[in-house]
């Protein structure tokens, strides 16, 4: 029987990112996280069919692992609306980037600390920049694992929108504990979109016309990411992973909560 389980693991992130602010001195960022599980069986199977051709499986990260955690952290409102002004990122949304990817490194450890005290090995994967920059696709996808675990569903412009809505950052991990089956969604799309309903305005947003209705120019998209990095100035400080934009995600009917589920 598991010393462990969902309950207290979620318990145990949520108290982390609550910290944070006054772990790190930063400024909040964040609202509180969200969390799924399953059970590592057929379903991940497809991993390489929908995300890229040569996606890890969750054995391949460690050949006994039993259960996938994925987890979401929110931003908070304040930073999202001050993003959605013009074209060009805000400098809290490229901080806000660059503190959240670290803060899911040291609480993916921290979830892996507390599940092998209970003698269970985990394993995970940064938080972003683990991918083929040719493909531009990454090799162990947080998206595509919130996917298939119940924690969000695509949405047109390729985020993945969670109960709590889209605009955050993901982490993920796999381990020999069996937490067993735990999704949040409770509708088969989070996008108003492909639900049939009228918006769009994701593909609207898009200051390089990246995205379509039914298409993503992942190269276009990059090459704008990384031109804001180069041009500004307010970005100068920060590492040059900072490859950001946001403007898709910012103050849409999916940035907050599942607008199908609304």
């Amino acid at each position: 029987m598991n010393n462990i389980d969902i309950v207290l693991l979620r318990q145990k992130l949520e108290e982390f990112v609550a910290a944070e602010p006054q772990t790190s001195g930063t400024k909040e960022f964040w609202e509180s996280p969200i969390m799924a599980s399953a059970l590592v069986d057929d379903r991940f199977a497809i991993l390489p069919e929908i995300a890229m051709d040569e996606h890890l499986l969750p054995t391949d990260l460690l050949a006994t692992a039993r259960s996938v955690v994925v987890f979401f952290i929110p931003f908070q409102k304040w930073l999202v609306k001050e993003n959605r002004e013009g074209d060009r990122p805000c400098q809290n949304w490229g901080r806000a980037y660059v503190q959240t990817n670290d803060l899911i490194e040291r609480a993916s450890r921290a979830l892996s600390g507390l599940l092998e005290k209970e003698g269970y090995r985990s394993e995970l994967t940064p938080a972003t920049h683990n991918f083929d920059e040719e493909k531009l696709m990454a090799r162990w996808s947080h998206k595509h694992l919130g996917h298939l675990v119940g924690l969000g569903r695509f949405g047109t412009h390729c985020m993945l929108i969670t109960p709590k809505g889209c605009c955050g950052r993901f982490g993920s991990l796999v381990t020999e504990a069996k937490l067993g089956d735990h999704p949040l969604m409770s509708t088969d799309e989070a996008c108003l979109l492909k639900a049939g309903k009228k918006c769009g305005k994701c593909v609207e947003r898009c200051p390089v016309g990246a995205l379509k209705a039914d298409a993503f120019d992942r190269r276009k998209c990059w090459d704008r990411l990384n031109e804001n990095y180069k041009t500004l100035d307010y970005f100068s400080d920060l590492p040059g992973t900072t490859d950001v934009c946001g403007k898709c995600a910012a103050m849409m009917p999916c940035s907050f909560a599942n607008p199908v589920k609304i």
